[in-house]
């Protein structure tokens, strides 16, 4: 034991002063560059509006600040190997003939690392944003070089691959469209269905409760399609995003409401039985 204290104390003098001077700078780094890239990133960086900007900067704040990260520790840990009595040379030769051996299977970390920086540099969405990338649709919790994270309705986490993602649909940037059919009975006068609609949709977007979530009101667009039981009607308007499905439920209860206050009937599938007598 005295012979270990013995060495132990001028390991710690020497080499254990070392290693200590690497964390602390690494931290001092690591902490100094963080904050400057976030404040470059804040300066730099400018989207269509106040909440799109914020979404793209905590993005590319999380990606860089990330990768950053990793750099400073690999550097780090190659600094403070060789105060431990660890010979680099070999681990990092090793290293690159275990590389050459995984290339094949690393082709697919090389893929989505590329598809993630063209991603993230076509700003093609954030995190924050409702999107469906190939069918599955939820919200973008988490954004990586290597792979996004997406949040269904149910609650369900989804992991995907950015090098896997072969379509991305957002339905959250810039604005949104209340996209809402509606029938109503062949018997209807269409023009007292036009002027009720759009008096409806632009009641909505007056109303102090949901102003500020529309951009333009929901209104008539145009006949969409004579259906079997009913005339169905297209109503378009746009929201701010995210807002388009909360909008959209409040206009089919005040067209509901008014449509039964003017007498206007929304049909329901009817099935006609002719009985063949013998």
């Amino acid at each position: 034991m005295e012979n270990f204290i013995q060495k132990l104390i001028p390991w710690i003098f020497t080499h254990g002063i070392k290693i200590f001077g690497i964390l602390i700078t690494v931290y001092l780094i690591n902490r100094t560059g963080v904050k400057i890239i976030e404040r470059i990133i804040r300066k730099g960086v400018k989207d269509t509006t106040r909440e799109a900007t914020e979404k793209r900067q905590n993005t590319l704040i999380g990606v860089l600040a990330g990768a950053f990260k990793i750099i400073i520790w690999l550097v780090a840990i190659t600094m403070i190997l060789p105060e431990l009595g660890i010979n680099v040379g070999p681990i990092l030769a090793g290293a690159g003939i275990l590389g050459v051996a995984l290339g094949f299977g690393a082709q697919y970390m090389i893929r989505d690392f590329l598809a993630g920086l063209f991603i993230i540099i076509e700003n093609q969405y954030r995190e924050g944003d409702v999107v469906c990338l190939d069918g599955t649709c939820g919200l973008v919790e988490d954004i990586t070089l290597r792979k996004t994270i997406l949040r269904d309705l149910d609650g369900i986490v989804h992991h995907l691959p950015n090098g896997e993602i072969k379509k991305s649909s957002n339905l959250s940037k810039q604005f949104a469209r209340v996209n809402l059919n509606v029938g109503i009975s062949y018997k209807a006068n269409l023009e007292k269905v036009v002027r009720v609609v759009d008096q409806v949709g632009r009641k909505l977007a007056e109303d102090p409760g949901w102003k500020d979530s529309i951009i333009k009101p929901p209104q008539f667009l145009r006949i969409d399609n004579f259906g079997d039981s009913a005339i169905i009607i297209k109503i378009l308007g746009e929201t701010k995003p995210l807002k388009q499905w909360d909008v959209t439920g409040e206009l089919r209860k005040r067209i509901k409401i008014a449509f039964d206050k003017e007498g206007i009937e929304i049909p329901y599938q009817q099935v006609v039985i002719h009985q063949v007598r013998d």
